[in-house]
């Protein structure tokens, strides 16, 4: 079976149950959570994933990085079923397929904005303005990070679209235009 699917299948039916329950935006800052403290530390999810792990340290961990408390019996209740079927070392891609899925049912992008030195707030206010009138009404979720290795100009990011209006890009296509 493709293992890009399983994650999917999972995260579909963790978001319809959360949507019943009224706890889907709750999941999903709890996934968000996770997926930032996999990111933040490389090593936690072969953690996860290790068999010798005890089942409830194992769940202590994860409910430990994603912020969950014990009213968060949904997220206990998928980790427990994703550990009955073997399936643990999923969670890190069923937590971002549920985050894509979520944002998608809620009109939601993720814009990351890349540039060469902070932007002034009047400048990043400008651009939040202008990416929000492209997306007509969608709720964004907005971050912005420095790359001193673009060298100037910016990087934005809408979901997988990406705009490079950066000198390393410009200096990368006229290399390339010169070596044709």
């Amino acid at each position: 079976m493709n293992e890009g699917l399983i994650p999917k299948r999972y995260a579909k039916a963790l978001l319809e149950l959360a949507q019943e329950r009224g706890v889907s935006e709750r999941i999903y800052v709890l996934m968000s959570n996770l997926v930032a403290a996999m990111a933040a530390e490389p090593a936690l999810p072969k953690t996860i994933a290790n068999p010798y792990i005890g089942s409830a340290d194992r769940r202590e961990l994860i409910l430990s990085a994603s912020g969950a408390t014990a009213q968060d019996s949904l997220l206990v209740d998928f980790i427990s079923l994703l550990e009955q079927n073997k399936r643990i070392g999923f969670l890190q891609e069923a937590a971002l397929a549920y985050i894509q899925l979520y944002r998608k049912a809620n009109n939601i992008y993720h814009v990351e904005v890349i540039s060469a030195m902070p932007l002034d707030p009047q400048q990043e206010t400008r651009l939040k303005q202008l990416v929000e009138s492209q997306l007509m009404g969608a709720t964004i979720e907005y971050t912005s990070t420095v790359d001193p290795d673009i060298i100037g100009g910016f990087v934005v990011k809408i979901d997988s679209q990406l705009l490079d209006a950066s000198v390393a890009s410009d200096l990368k296509k006229l290399r390339l235009k010169l070596l044709d």
